[in-house]
């Protein structure tokens, strides 16, 4: 069993006079892969500074292998912290910006070298040592960066939104970059983001976090089958979020109709909220005893279609390789294991209705990339 490397107990932040966390509690284990995932301003980065000794909570403490650090300053902690602005030195060469750390350490010139030169080697840098930063391209200047992070050993490293600035392509070849040297160096990452994808590609437990409060903690497949509330559905992927009513264990109504699903531990004729992943549905030609919907929308996303579909004005998205006409009638066929029952929470009836579904769809592919440092 891992041993337990950080822990929160009670963490609670504000900034001039507004709460950020709320009492929060977090066990990171020795060796992990732990992400922070929310929207701007839940507090994830917050989260981070406070255990990088950046930001000094107002209650709650911070223990690093069973010791309280609250009041160690953060060069004498065993962290180093990667940020979405690399803040490599300009005026040093490759070599020199990794070399920083350990010349304050103090270290032997010969010890330096071959840790440089191994650490250089990990990252795919051998060659660039005498290069200058500005020539570097932004994937590079990243790689520096975790070269110059890595090369002190720490024993914990706090990434915060540091592929924010690379192109899609490049980050997707860095999440799989960092992954395999967090496993090859068996170093704790805890990282910051906001981006769904890279929380489930990456990590071996994910947080999720809004409104300075952990939603949930899981694995990115008890996150992604299993959500806590609807904010978490909705955040990690693509989700239907309908009222339902529980009639019995494993027994639901919604839309009009009964379905089976594998859930229990409700009370009888409980109001909850029913989620079906877009993926799950089987759209077919309506016939008697289905759901019974017309697609109002249809976009091609390559490897399927996504459709909204218009059920008693409840939009629906459904994803399938199977073709439905513009306008046609359609039926859903669901099965139970496709359906997951959540409790009611403050959350619903906020999300999972799709009504503004192309709108939305085509303003964040024309909007730009946010690459700001957020607050929290």
């Amino acid at each position: 069993m891992s041993k337990e490397l950080i822990r929160l107990t009670g963490i609670s932040m504000e900034y001039d006079g507004e709460a950020v966390l709320h009492s929060i509690d977090l066990d990171i284990n020795d060796g992990e892969f732990v992400t922070l995932l929310g929207p701007s301003g839940c507090g994830k980065t917050t989260t981070l500074r406070i255990i990088g000794g950046f930001e000094t909570p107002v209650s709650g403490d911070v223990y690093f292998e069973g010791k309280r650090i609250n009041d160690l300053p953060p060069h004498k902690r065993k962290v180093n912290t990667i940020f979405q602005k690399y803040a490599l030195f300009p005026h040093l060469n490759v070599f020199e910006n990794v070399a920083f750390g350990l010349r304050i350490q103090k270290l032997p010139e010969a010890e330096i070298r071959q840790r440089i030169f191994d650490m250089l080697e990990l990252v795919n840098l051998r060659g660039y040592e005498r290069r200058n930063i500005n020539a570097l391209s932004g994937g590079q200047q990243q790689r520096v960066a975790i070269a110059r992070a890595l090369v002190c050993r720490p024993r914990l490293l706090l990434l915060d939104e540091p592929l924010g600035a690379l192109d899609l392509r490049l980050r997707k070849d860095m999440q799989v970059e960092l992954k395999r040297l967090q496993q090859q160096l068996g170093i704790t990452f805890l990282y910051v983001t906001h981006d769904q994808e890279e929380a489930l590609s990456m990590s071996d437990r994910v947080v999720v976090m809004d409104k300075g409060l952990i939603q949930q903690i899981g694995t990115p497949e008890d996150i992604y089958n299993e959500p806590r509330n609807a904010f978490v559905a909705d955040f990690i992927g693509e989700s239907n979020i309908i009222d339902g009513v529980m009639l019995r264990d494993r027994l639901v109504e919604f839309c009009g109709r009964k379905f089976d699903c594998l859930d229990s531990g409700f009370g009888a004729n409980e109001p909850v909220d029913v989620v079906i992943r877009p993926e799950d549905i089987d759209i077919i030609p309506y016939r008697p005893g289905l759901i019974k919907g017309t697609v109002s929308n249809i976009t091609f996303k390559g490897v399927h279609y996504e459709f909204i579909v218009d059920v008693d004005g409840f939009k629906w998205l459904v994803q399938s390789t199977d073709y439905q006409e513009l306008g046609s009638t359609v039926g859903f066929v669901i099965e139970s294991d496709a359906i997951h029952i959540m409790k009611k929470s403050e959350y619903s009836g906020v999300f999972g209705d799709y009504s503004s579904f192309s709108q939305e769809y085509d303003e964040d592919t024309a909007a730009p990339e946010d690459s700001d440092e957020e607050q929290g």
